[in-house]
């Protein structure tokens, strides 16, 4: 089946999203998707991952095969537009690289093309080492400051898009294209450019953008921005940007730190646009997103990818605050599961994710 056609804001005629037929078609096809936000412990941001002189596929192979082990058949892996620009053929034989290896642990992929979040001038080579005790601290964005504020650099990315998308445009290892991450999430570092309001309008426009090119590949899998904003009525924020998402993505995906009545709520929304839904963004235990709401994603038949696996240099395993206050190593754990030598940070949390993935697998079959 063929995206449908329909005349936009624009002389030309532009490739829509999905039917809903065609996305349901998809979520039987996938079924339930559940797995975590991917970085091996031996990373701290999308860069040191990919790049030759530190990427690490014994550790990514190992890694995986522990996320399999506890029921996960899904990644979310952040890819960078700057390791294509600086050497296409290679990062592209990488990315295949990590897709084989978790396609031999039962692992599908969802490519993250874009992301708003954390230091906004990235620069490929060596980078810096992690702060301690500091969430994140080494993540970039993608693309940087310099080219997403200035429209003229924007089809610069073009062949990113293009190059990526192509290349696995029919593979079924890949279960959907995450185009953007948060595109206009404010800028909490030192290096912030302009205001929130200028990033919101112009994340709005180089997202459209970004659909636009990404649906003249016309692929196999769905696209899909993830909603990360809520109002007090626990629906998605009404502005420009999240009504583009909500308009032209094929699956709805969307994060949620809360806890179980706000998530419940925030699903109930979301179940009101008729489309598959998949939360590409929870657990955080401290601010009430914890282990056993997998439960309800499970009863609620909603895709569910937590953040992080293994405490590593990313430092997600401190909380968000520590950006805005000190805090050390007997602060209880916020993202990851499992120590760097794959012992579980809470045996009883692991021990639910095999019950529920398993039971899944027993109703899906």
């Amino acid at each position: 089946m063929t995206p449908v056609k329909h005349e936009r804001f624009s002389p030309f005629m532009k490739l829509d999203r999905w039917s809903r037929e065609r996305a349901l078609e998809w979520q039987s096809t996938v079924g339930w998707r559940v797995g975590c936000n991917f970085t091996p412990s031996t990373a701290g941001n999308q860069l040191e991952m990919w790049q030759e002189e530190t990427f690490d596929l014994a550790t990514i192979n190992r890694e995986l095969g522990w996320a399999a082990e506890i029921g996960m058949n899904t990644i979310r892996l952040y890819l960078h537009d700057l390791l294509f620009k600086d050497s296409p053929a290679a990062f592209l034989d990488r990315l295949e690289e990590v897709t084989a290896v978790s396609h031999s642990h039962g692992i599908g992929v969802i490519p993250v093309l874009f992301d708003g979040v954390w230091h906004p001038k990235p620069r490929l080579g060596a980078q810096p080492e992690p702060t301690p005790y500091l969430h994140n601290s080494m993540w970039v964005q993608s693309p940087g400051s310099e080219i997403f504020y200035d429209r003229s650099r924007w089809p610069e990315l073009r062949n990113y898009v293009h190059g990526v998308i192509s290349r696995f445009q029919n593979d079924p290892r890949i279960i959907a294209w995450d185009i953007f991450n948060e595109p206009d999430q404010v800028d909490l570092v030192t290096l912030k450019v302009g205001s929130r309001n200028e990033k919101s309008i112009t994340a709005a426009e180089l997202v459209e953008t970004i659909f636009d090119w990404a649906r003249e590949i016309e692929a196999s899998q769905p696209l899909t921005v993830g909603i990360w904003e809520y109002s007090e009525d626990c629906r998605p924020v009404n502005n420009a940007l999240n009504k583009l998402i909500l308009g032209r993505s094929d699956i709805i995906s969307f994060h949620c730190y809360e806890p179980h009545n706000k998530l419940s709520l925030i699903i109930g929304a979301l179940l009101a646009h008729d489309r598959p839904l998949l939360c590409t963004e929870w657990l955080a235990r401290s601010a009430g997103s914890t282990v056993d709401l997998l439960q309800v994603f499970a009863d609620c038949g909603v895709g569910a990818i937590n953040w992080g696996l293994v405490d590593g240099r990313t430092q997600t395993r401190f909380p968000w605050r520590s950006w805005t206050e000190q805090v050390d190593d007997d602060e209880p754990w916020f993202h990851e599961l499992l120590h760097q030598d794959g012992a579980p940070y809470d045996a009883d949390e692991i021990e639910l994710f095999r019950q529920i993935t398993q039971q899944q697998k027993i109703v899906n079959n």
